[in-house]
């Protein structure tokens, strides 16, 4: 496996999501890079991809039902009606309960810099990104929470799950 690509994979949180998202990174990478063929490595990260082959083996009874919830504010909402607004609060909503998603399965990419001068922080910035592609959620419930917020709440089954790493192994 290369270098390159097994960085992607150790930045990654050993979680049940991380694994996911790199299911078809691993699958290439067993049929066009033998282990035996590749470069020695560390041995914690031998380890690391030891456990993600343990879980890509797993059955879906060992996986647990991914759920997210999303919040959205109707009256910070852009439209020209009380009526338009609570759509796109719902919409916004739901937007966050897949960012929410996204962030278990894929991870969260977190930068942060911190300027010290004369032994005092002078300027402490950080930030979170995820990136990720979400399949199979289903919307579970759409509540009025309050008078001007909306709750989403979405999941993906364990049916679901099983499917997307069967598809994912069929690749390889």
């Amino acid at each position: 496996m290369s270098r390159i690509m097994f960085d992607q994979i150790s930045k990654k949180a050993m979680t049940f999501g991380a694994v996911l998202a790199t299911t078809g990174l691993i699958a290439a990478c067993q049929h066009t890079t033998p282990m035996s063929s590749a470069p020695t490595m560390p041995e914690s990260e031998a380890s690391q991809l030891a456990a993600i082959q343990d879980v890509f083996d797993a059955s879906a009874d060992d996986v647990p039902t991914l759920t997210a919830v999303g919040y959205a504010v109707v009256s910070s909402q852009p439209g020209r009606s009380d009526a338009q607004k609570r759509l796109m609060a719902i919409r916004s909503a739901r937007m966050a309960a897949m960012r929410d998603l996204a962030e278990q399965i894929h991870g969260l990419q977190v930068d942060s810099s911190t300027t010290v001068i004369d032994l005092m922080v002078q300027n402490d910035t950080f930030r979170g990104v995820v990136s990720g592609t979400i399949r199979g959620a289903r919307t579970v419930r759409i509540n009025p929470t309050g008078s001007d917020t909306y709750e989403i709440v979405l999941e993906i089954d364990r049916e679901m799950i099983s499917h997307l790493i069967n598809s994912a192994r069929a690749l390889g």
